[in-house]
């Protein structure tokens, strides 16, 4: 399968500047929603909605690694658009992955089929830390040639650009790759604070130049995923992790779009991910969207918009059953300010695609 984009020209605008003006995209659902509006229908996209349950993704990735494959605008664009092509979603998520900004540094690392993110050399000491590279805009300008690529195909679409949370960067660094206990990351954060705040404070400058060169280029919001957020106490998370989420998302909030913040199992988080500064806050299937509706509340600020929160397992049950749970999750999510359904997780590669779709037009016809 050939991809049916062309690749940029050598004379395409630099990295960081915009690829076109901001979109102005004033009804879509997805954006309406995420600003606590209310939308024409309940919006739905599903977090690795691209990805390895579509053929024809896992046709055109045939033979392409990983990490290759989010550097090349043609590819990454065609990826990106085919579940808007197949299911109809209310968004784009970018193709890419949360060590992509690492590796674009020139950080030795590489997605390793089966494990995950593996880095040749774990971060441990202050040696460590202070060897490691910053990030330069013109290091990822594939993807956002790649962006500007996507938004002359998605028409009236909103585009979600990705990074990863500083917490969830340093965890791959230190522990050398996924890590079920993050016992090292863990280690490091109580034996040395300083230095782990070196580190995470490091993360942050390049995860914020990461979505600031996406939105420069044209995303129309942006999705910061701090997945192993979930392994700590409220207390550790308020003392080693907010502060460089928050500064993440404090970097890019000049630019006026909608902010999701999301993590795995976070349910006792939820109040202090919405305090690092998040417009909408993802929620997995653990927390009734209500409840979680409630726990944001008592923050004291405005009604919380969510996102979530159908657990990706159920996807492979009987249709009356995706269906029942897909009903109640709408009507949970009508007690916050808005409601964008998702997935409580990514999509499972063994989900058969046409569910995708069918969940999608469920929710539009709610």
């Amino acid at each position: 399968m050939t991809a049916p984009f062309s690749a940029p020209s050598a004379s395409s605008s630099p990295a960081g500047a915009p690829a076109t003006a901001r979109r102005a995209l004033p009804d879509a659902p997805l954006l309406v929603a995420a600003r606590g509006g209310t939308p024409a229908r309940v919006p739905v996209w599903f977090m690795r909605q691209a990805g390895r349950s579509l053929p024809e993704y896992r046709s055109v990735r045939e033979g392409v690694p990983m990490l290759q494959s989010c550097f090349d605008p043609a590819l990454l664009a065609e990826i990106t658009m085919q579940p808007v092509r197949r299911h109809g979603v209310d968004g784009a998520i970018l193709f890419s992955d949360i060590v992509v900004p690492l590796y674009a540094a020139g950080l030795g690392i590489d997605i390793v089929p089966g494990t995950g993110p593996v880095v040749a050399h774990p971060v441990r000491s202050a040696a460590d830390v202070d060897a490691l590279p910053e990030l330069a805009t013109e290091q990822v300008r594939p993807i956002t040639d790649g962006i500007g690529l996507l938004l002359r195909e998605l028409g009236d679409t909103p585009l979600i650009g990705f990074a990863g949370a500083p917490f969830t960067l340093a965890s791959y660094l230190i522990e050398g790759g996924p890590s079920r206990n993050h016992e090292h990351t863990k280690a490091l954060m109580h034996a040395e604070p300083e230095l782990w705040h070196r580190l995470a404070s490091h993360l942050a400058d390049v995860t914020a130049t990461f979505l600031k060169a996406q939105l420069d280029a044209g995303v129309d919001a942006v999705q910061l995923f701090d997945s192993w957020a979930g392994a700590l106490s409220p207390r550790d998370y308020r003392e080693f992790v907010l502060p460089h989420s928050a500064r993440v998302l404090a970097a890019v909030a000049e630019y006026d779009v909608p902010r999701i913040h999301f993590g795995v199992g976070t349910g006792e988080l939820l109040p202090a991910m919405r305090e690092a500064g998040a417009d909408v806050v993802g929620v997995d299937w653990r927390v009734p969207l209500d409840e979680a509706a409630r726990r944001l509340q008592a923050s004291g600020e405005p009604r919380p918009v969510v996102q979530g929160n159908l657990d990706p397992a159920l996807l492979m049950s009987s249709w009356p059953v995706v269906e029942a749970e897909v009903r109640r999750i709408v009507a949970e999510g009508r007690g916050a300010a808005g409601h964008i359904f998702n997935l409580g997780h990514g999509v499972l590669p063994e989900t058969d695609p046409e569910v995708l779709t069918r969940v999608v037009e469920l929710v539009h016809s709610l």
